[in-house]
């Protein structure tokens, strides 16, 4: 990948969420959710980010634009400031450099409010445009998108889950973002509108110069998107690069699990699957040493004893992988 500008760095990044007390006098245990993430998103690429399900993508994706109020600690910088100390109020002017499309495209609009209403809040609370001029402002959007402007008139539940997702990319446009986190906007619609947003979202990336962090489990999906791609298992990254050297040249036991698990679209085709026994521990049960020695074919005694560092490897660049088998 060529020399791009870092527009976004994060470094340590833990969120923990409060437990329950063990007993009447114990103390709260925390729930790590992100443990110890760091990574950079370059200007104009996407970042894929994938991983089975409680791993914590979508905490860490909420995590950078602050949706929520979990513990956090680490560093998160956008454009060369930090950002993860600053006010409430220095915090709200950002989020019109970042915003987010979320997975379920009814859940996250308001069904008493129509799409103009939708649009027209968010270019009134950022003061963008009001009356003539927010009208012309939603109508631009609609077009981008691909809606007819007379749907502004419309509720959510009027519409598809495509055409719900697309009010939500312009809901994420209507401030014109510089970075934009996709947490899994295709994973609630049928294949065949996958296709179409996706190719939306390319689209938009391509005309208005924009940068995703996107957020997936489906790995098909991430190819096809991802400049690279970061591989997350119980709060932290075991490994990061290109997405294509990372689907022909996987290093992590991890990672090569889950890519066995896509299937094989030619005829006939056959792949060795490998299967991982036991299940995701919980983020209360992390275990000592790598997180995943208790379900890796690879793992050695000192898995179990010594945590591992993400590193990049000698042999390629930009590819860091967290396992002592490369360390």
């Amino acid at each position: 990948m060529k020399e791009q500008q870092r527009l976004l760095s994060v470094n340590d990044l833990r969120v923990y969420f409060p437990g329950k007390k063990s007993g009447l006098l114990g103390k709260p245990r925390p729930i790590r959710v992100v443990n110890g993430v760091s990574f950079d998103v370059f200007q104009g690429e996407t970042l894929g980010l994938v991983g089975e399900s409680g791993c914590g993508k979508t905490t860490l994706g909420r995590a950078l634009i602050r949706l929520g109020h979990p513990v956090v600690s680490g560093s998160i910088a956008f454009e060369g400031r930090e950002i993860s100390t600053i006010g409430n109020r220095d915090f709200r002017a950002l989020r019109k450099e970042m915003q987010m499309i979320f997975q379920d495209p009814f859940g996250s609009l308001n069904p008493r409010l129509t799409v103009r209403q939708i649009l027209g809040e968010v270019l009134q609370v950022h003061r963008i445009a009001r009356g003539e001029a927010a009208r012309r402002r939603i109508e631009e959007l609609l077009d981008v998108v691909g809606l007819n402007r007379e749907y502004s008139n419309r509720y959510p539940h009027e519409f598809s889950g495509g055409q719900r997702q697309r009010i939500g990319i312009a809901r994420a446009l209507a401030v014109n973002p510089k970075f934009i986190i996709c947490d899994e906007p295709v994973s609630a619609l049928d294949v065949s509108i996958q296709s179409q947003i996706i190719n939306l979202l390319k689209d938009l990336q391509r005309d208005l110069g924009l940068t995703y962090l996107f957020i997936a489990h489906d790995l098909s999906v991430v190819e096809y998107i991802s400049d690279r791609v970061a591989v997350m298992y119980l709060g932290k990254i075991v490994e990061i690069a290109d997405s294509g050297e990372l689907y022909a040249n996987p290093k992590h036991p991890y990672t090569r699990a889950l890519l066995s698990a896509i299937p094989n679209p030619e005829f006939g085709g056959k792949k060795e699957r490998i299967l991982l026994h036991g299940d995701l521990p919980g983020p209360m049960n992390i275990p000592v040493g790598c997180g995943f020695h208790p379900r890796c074919p690879s793992a050695k005694a000192e898995c179990s004893t010594r945590e591992p560092k993400l590193q990049e490897l000698t042999s390629t660049h930009g590819h860091q992988v967290s396992c002592l088998l490369y360390e």
